[in-house]
């Protein structure tokens, strides 16, 4: 990979296990075209996950022989729940269970560490930034949109103008929690699901795969009776649901059917609310099979009830490039806050690919 010329921004995605980063010159073009990926030493706790995340900010420099002199700032985002500026909960969460990391500030941690600025995002607001600004490119900051990322948890990203809103306390874009109407998403008989958070009948009890094996997988296998995956241990079966959704097994399809329904409740609201220009869906259903995922999106938009005037405006897509969608998304924060002007540059393409 060819070394920039011309000042840059790092974006580094934290995870569970590993940091994605990415770099992103100031004229708008990403060096790295796939993962760059390092342990993130988080079970290590705070000190030693800091060390890491800078780590991975010189092993993409090394890769794209950048030099660290020509590094304006990094972006930086990590799973919650954190606050807009980077302080991890103070009951901590399910990547940060150690202690030290309660009430943790991250971000400055590492503007410490680096000796840079650091601007920070949650995961699914950078994975719902980067999908904005990748769809609409230059026309970005006119346009807004709605993400939900389906992972262990929902996650998400509310996008306004090309910039993601946080919150007064860096809490907005949860949209896991936002309680849907059930009449349409539910079977006859299916009890009313549950989230971990003390929720009934939030979005991220039905689509998550947490639900899966908490509430719809139970539900569906009294339905399907002699199910294969009834003998599998319940967090093995929910990871399993997947596979035999795009081999087009019924009860999997039950399943799916039902979180696409659960989207199409949240995305309801969404459009009443926000009225978004665009309304993007990410997470395991990313990472399957054309068919499947076609069929996924296609449910969900099915299910999102829009006004006329709305649905001749409204897109539908998948957030691309999942993987890389949070390193790419926080590389575009701090790129806007290098630049101090209202748009970041087109998306044309990686560097790499000339």
């Amino acid at each position: 990979m060819d070394g920039a010329t011309v000042p840059v921004v790092v974006g580094i995605d934290n995870g569970g296990t590993s940091n994605n980063a990415t770099v992103l010159t100031l004229d708008g073009r990403f060096l790295v075209d796939r993962l760059v990926e390092t342990p993130s030493q988080v079970q290590a706790g705070p000190v030693a996950a800091v060390a890491a995340m800078a780590d991975a900010l010189d092993g993409v420099l090394a890769l794209t022989g950048v030099p660290r002199a020509l590094v304006r700032a990094v972006g930086l985002d990590t799973p919650g729940p954190a606050s807009a500026t980077g302080v991890i909960s103070s009951k901590g969460s399910t990547n940060f269970s150690q202690p030290a990391w309660r009430g943790f500030d991250v971000r400055g941690a590492l503007t410490r560490r680096l000796g840079l600025p650091v601007v920070y995002h949650n995961d699914g607001n950078a994975a719902a930034l980067y999908a904005h600004h990748a769809q609409f490119g230059a026309d970005a900051m006119r346009r807004s949109s709605v993400s939900a990322i389906v992972g262990t948890g929902l996650g998400g990203g509310l996008v306004e103008n090309g910039r993601v809103i946080s919150g007064a306390a860096g809490m907005a874009g949860e949209l896991g929690h936002v309680q849907i109407p059930l009449a349409t998403v539910l079977a006859p008989g299916q009890p009313v699901p549950t989230c971990a958070c003390g929720f009934a009948g939030d979005v991220e009890s039905l689509a998550s795969l947490t639900a899966i094996e908490r509430n719809l997988l139970p539900y569906w296998l009294t339905r399907f009776r002699g199910h294969p995956l009834a003998a599998e241990p319940p967090a093995r079966a929910a990871k399993l649901v997947r596979g035999y959704g795009e081999r087009g097994d019924d009860l999997a399809r039950e399943i799916f059917a039902q979180q696409a329904r659960a989207l199409g409740a949240l995305f309801t609201i969404a459009a009443n609310f926000t009225d978004p220009d665009a309304y993007f869906v990410g997470g395991g259903v990313v990472e399957t099979a054309p068919e499947f995922r076609d069929w996924f999106l296609a449910t969900v938009r099915e299910h999102t009830l829009l006004r006329a005037e709305q649905a001749a405006m409204a897109t539908f897509a998948l957030v691309p490039e999942r993987d890389m969608a949070g390193a790419r998304g926080v590389a575009l924060a701090a790129l806007e806050t290098v630049r101090a002007v209202p748009a970041p540059p087109p998306l044309f393409g990686d560097a790499t690919k000339g």
